[in-house]
């Protein structure tokens, strides 16, 4: 472990993981404590505003996200998003929405420099790519798009759950296609959506998983609904989950 990285941060659980998959967000928090970083949660913290800022309803992004840049100001701390999705919002289209802004656009410039992905910030800045972590269980990586292109992660994820012991990690075909959700693409365009998610569910049958694991919580529960009804037995897992001190 980097002697030098920093033993606090902030933890901003994004929407998704608050509201449908607290057990990300706890399993996020135990792999950290286990590692003896402090975890700050700023309790102010609500959405980062991505849904508008996808929309194209600039001014309401612009709202949370002064919220947002109000809320992880306080603390100097830096700021681990379990999200490839939320954590673009703030690394890349903070600065965009606020530039030429006196206030907010130095403010989203700061913050973007101290806000990492959680495997990004397990593996770039802790220097960890093996925790205590088993799983007796053939399982596949699902990259989602915000993580693979918006972020440019790439090797992290793939470096932590190859070294969970008696997991046995496999490629799917095609696994860096989108699932289809996409967010509001999936509502306004639910024909192609649903088309993506069938091949992504193929891609899984046919590789005889136990367990998808993913970096975002949004294509789980996507791909995770797909699943069901298809009657699979796979279950979709955040890598948080994998990685819980609790699941050794």
């Amino acid at each position: 472990m980097n002697v030098n990285a920093p033993r606090r941060v902030q933890l901003f659980v994004t929407c998704l993981i608050d509201t449908l998959r607290p057990e990300a967000g706890m399993a996020v928090v135990r792999v950290l404590e286990a590692l003896d970083i402090a975890v700050e949660f700023p309790n102010a913290q609500t959405c980062c505003g991505q849904p508008a800022f996808n929309g194209g309803a600039w001014d309401d992004a612009r709202a949370m996200g002064r919220h947002t840049l109000d809320v992880l100001s306080k603390s100097d701390a830096p700021i681990v998003v379990p999200s490839g999705s939320c954590g673009a919002m703030l690394t890349h289209h903070y600065p965009e929405l606020f530039a030429g802004d006196a206030k907010y656009g130095p403010l989203a410039e700061n913050i973007a420099a101290r806000t990492y992905e959680f495997s990004q910030f397990l593996v770039e800045v802790l220097g960890v790519t093996a925790l205590n972590a088993r799983l007796d269980e053939r399982i596949a990586y699902h990259p989602s798009c915000h993580l693979l292109r918006g972020m440019n992660i790439v090797n992290p994820p793939r470096a932590l759950l190859a070294n969970v012991r008696d997991a046995e990690l496999v490629e799917l075909d095609g696994a860096e296609e989108c699932c289809g959700f996409g967010g509001l693409f999936a509502i306004k365009m639910d024909a192609i959506s649903s088309a993506m998610m069938q091949r992504k569910l193929d891609a899984i049958q046919a590789a005889q998983v136990q367990t998808l694991v993913s970096c975002d919580v949004s294509c789980l529960l996507h791909l995770s609904g797909g699943l069901h009804r298809r009657g699979s037995q796979v279950k979709t897992k955040h890598l948080a989950e994998i990685l819980d001190p609790q699941q050794a």
